[in-house]
């Protein structure tokens, strides 16, 4: 299949490097030039839960290098979406297929208003954990799952098939015919442990083993919890902190990405996480004191920080 990941930063190049090991035509796409300089010359070095492989894919900065794909996987962080559904305009043939893979929420919806919602497929990738340590050098502590669902409408055949193109790479695919339930459910875990994260500077592990970072972060996704059952949303489990010291405990040492943002100096998502909670909350009168409390803490320090 032929593939083009639109935002290879931690996650997307974690995606291009499996896919491209597992003999997928793939193309990297991003505007950070020395990083795909560094592809281009040396290979992907892909390392961590997969294994260490270096891989070598094509990369680009010019989607028009590209042509048609098969599968356009828009992988860039929530705020990068509007400007990676435009550049993936010049990949999309009759049958192409656009996967967009985000944390929050409304990422989807932005790209089916540019490229067409018969297109979007919702992936939801969870507990890896990954980072980028050099140019061409990715890393990644887990590989917990991996969803996939149309965003409107049951599994195809289609969606199978691309579901299979993820499973032979190694990853944990699993198609669903309601995958907002699946978005609400990795986003109750995102809320615990992102802003969190990103306001003490602690790892996972360290935010579970810290009673106080502990309240706030499970606070914050037991209002989530709260927020999604709301609106109507099957999630499907009952204790929600249970739910995610399940999932954190898994990956102890990894630093979510709003951290890692922060640290490397570039604006964070949360808006579409923590910051979500609350405008949705207000809608369903649903108090999240919590997520309201840390999702001003994040802004104001990337005001500190020169970010907003």
């Amino acid at each position: 299949m032929k593939i083009c990941i639109v935002g290879t930063g931690a996650m997307g190049s974690v995606y291009a490097g499996l896919l491209g090991d597992a003999g997928n035509d793939v193309w990297a796409l991003d505007r950070w030039a020395q990083h795909i300089e560094a592809i281009s010359k040396n290979g992907l070095r892909v390392e961590g839960k997969s294994g260490h492989r270096t891989v070598q894919i094509n990369a680009t900065t010019d989607a028009t290098e590209i042509g048609f794909c098969d599968l356009v996987i828009i992988a860039t962080k929530a705020m990068d979406v509007l400007q990676a559904a435009e550049s993936a305009k010049a990949l999309l043939g009759q049958n192409t297929s656009v996967l967009t893979i985000q944390n929050g929420l409304g990422s989807s919806e932005k790209v089916a208003d540019i490229l067409g919602g018969e297109r979007v497929i919702v992936g939801i990738a969870g507990g890896f954990g990954a980072s980028i340590k050099a140019p061409g050098h990715v890393h990644h502590h887990g590989m917990e799952f991996f969803h996939l669902g149309k965003m409107n409408g049951p599994i195809t055949p289609r969606l199978e098939e691309i579901a299979k193109v993820w499973r032979e790479a190694g990853f944990n695919a699993k198609t669903f015919d309601d995958i907002h339930q699946l978005v609400w459910e990795k986003l109750i875990c995102n809320v615990c442990f992102s802003g969190t994260c990103a306001i003490t500077e602690m790892r996972i592990g360290e935010v579970i083993a810290d009673d106080n970072a502990w309240q706030v972060a499970s606070g914050c996704a037991t209002e989530a919890f709260n927020v999604a059952k709301a609106r109507g949303i099957n999630i499907d489990f009952d204790d929600p902190v249970e739910y995610v010291l399940n999932f954190g405990s898994k990956i102890p040492d990894a630093r979510p990405s709003m951290l890692l943002d922060l640290m490397e100096g570039r604006p964070s998502e949360i808006d579409v996480i923590n910051g979500a909670i609350p405008v949705e909350g207000e809608k369903l009168g649903v108090p999240t004191p919590f997520n309201t409390v840390v999702a001003a803490l994040v802004r104001a320090k990337e005001r500190r920080l020169g970010l907003r």
